[in-house]
């Protein structure tokens, strides 16, 4: 009996002995914590950019629509904000399939260079690379859309025979934001 009491002693100040050393150091001090950086979000570290409403994106797309009706073409137009994502897009009736894609691409290249996608197309004999940047379209009939002379939109319109004309309508747009 005496041999199983010793054994349970032992265990038990091994036992204590052992929580002991774990408590100590649980409560041990930590490390003192490095110096926290922090920066104002207050000086010239933001932008503030300008962003068209869902409402005005809509306007300039149906106003786009509008002036391809006019002239009995059947267009598909896309708007998309200053990043190139797509706000709103309308497929006129009897738009081709593939116009859909082609209105956001060139909508898309219009904001991204700040130029109507016409004035990009005659870059490509200095720079035939440009081409190959993906969700590009360097062909006529995308505008872009500015405020202070900075992009902050661009529409794009594909479906008509002549790239021309495809960016006259997209000129329409961009024209009834002025209104």
């Amino acid at each position: 009996m005496k041999k199983i009491l010793f054994g349970a002693t032992a265990a038990a100040v091994v036992a204590a002995g052992t929580f002991g050393a774990v408590s100590a150091n649980a409560s041990a001090p930590a490390a003192a914590p490095a110096a926290v950086v922090r920066a104002d979000a207050g000086n010239d570290n933001l932008q503030q950019s300008t962003h068209l409403t869902i409402e005005a994106a809509t306007k300039a797309a149906q106003a786009t629509l509008d002036a391809a009706e006019k002239e009995n073409q059947r267009v598909s137009v896309a708007v998309v904000d200053r990043n190139g994502n797509t706000i709103v897009t309308l497929r006129g009736d009897g738009a081709g399939p593939q116009s859909y894609e082609s209105a956001e691409k060139k909508a898309f290249t219009a904001v991204s260079w700040n130029a109507p996608t016409s004035e990009l197309a005659k870059r490509l004999t200095n720079a035939p690379t440009l081409k190959d940047i993906p969700g590009t379209l360097f062909l006529a009939g995308g505008a872009p859309v500015t405020a202070k002379g900075a992009p902050i939109a661009g529409i794009g319109v594909a479906g008509a025979p002549s790239g021309d004309l495809d960016e006259k309508f997209a000129q329409a747009g961009v024209a009834a934001l002025g209104k």
